[in-house]
């Protein structure tokens, strides 16, 4: 089988993946999928795929932020996802468990933008002061890949295993630490996670930095009103049926939101 045929398959076996919610083997292993680069263009298939459908792109979550989780997986940077309009949730949701496959939750910032980022030399000056506000963020992130079975090739092509995201209020930058800032994300009233600001890369800003670059790179370039997922401050969470999320971090007003069971059409 030619790449090209390689590429097409695994990103028409996600898509089916992600509308069926069903999960599949790894592509990294049903269809030679290893190289990240032939991962994102994976990506882009299902991302094109997904606009010609009619799906609106709202940012971009990035992924791989935690070093010890980068050492894991043998890589040095982080990687990246697209953001959808209709896998946003505002704080207080009931958000659908039926539309996820095997969710999991972690707390983050996020940053929304007041300005376009053009170029892949961006200063973090210049992109700190394109950043209209920050507001706290819970990324629902899920996996096609059963059992969550992934190679940095399987979650890069499955959009960074990107599944939907609740924001909080906003914040101006000036009046939150985003580098210091403390996160206890508790389920059904427990603490389950707990983290800091300096988890992600040293400081938030320094990922959607990296995030900015990255993008102009590419070609897809932030713009204005775009959303950026920064990464986890702590360890990702299992998320159920019923499932009451809570999060605080430091600065900004908590979120909650839950869990609902759906019977499948």
């Amino acid at each position: 089988m030619s790449a090209d045929a390689r590429t097409e398959k695994a990103a028409a076996a996600i898509y089916d993946a992600r509308t069926s919610r069903r999960p599949i083997a790894p592509i990294s292993e049903t269809y030679a999928i290893v190289d990240p680069r032939v991962a994102y263009t994976v990506q882009d298939v299902n991302t094109t795929r997904w606009l010609a459908e009619g799906r609106r792109l709202v940012g971009r979550k990035i992924g791989l932020t935690s070093e010890v989780v980068q050492k894991q997986l043998g890589v040095r940077e982080p990687d990246y996802g697209m953001l959808w309009a209709d896998a946003a949730y505002d704080n207080g949701a009931v958000v659908p468990s039926v539309r996820f496959i095997q969710p999991r939750v972690e707390a983050e910032v996020a940053f929304v933008m007041g300005g376009r980022i053009d170029s892949p030399d961006v200063t973090l000056h210049d992109l700190t002061a394109a950043v209209r506000f920050a507001r706290a963020a819970v990324e629902i992130v899920d996996s096609a890949i059963a059992d969550w079975k992934i190679t940095l090739a399987d979650t890069i092509a499955d959009n960074a295993s990107g599944g939907g995201f609740v924001l909080g209020d906003t914040r101006a930058l000036d009046e939150v630490d985003v580098r210091l800032c403390g996160m206890v994300l508790s389920r059904n009233g427990a603490p389950a996670s707990l983290g800091v600001g300096a988890a992600c890369l040293g400081n938030p800003l320094h990922a959607a930095l990296w995030l900015a670059r990255k993008m102009a790179e590419v070609g897809r370039p932030l713009a204005k009103g775009d959303i950026i997922l920064s990464g986890a401050l702590g360890p990702m969470v299992d998320v159920f049926p019923g499932d009451q999320i809570d999060v605080e971090i430091q600065g900004f007003p908590p979120i909650h939101f839950s869990f609902a069971a759906e019977v499948r059409s």
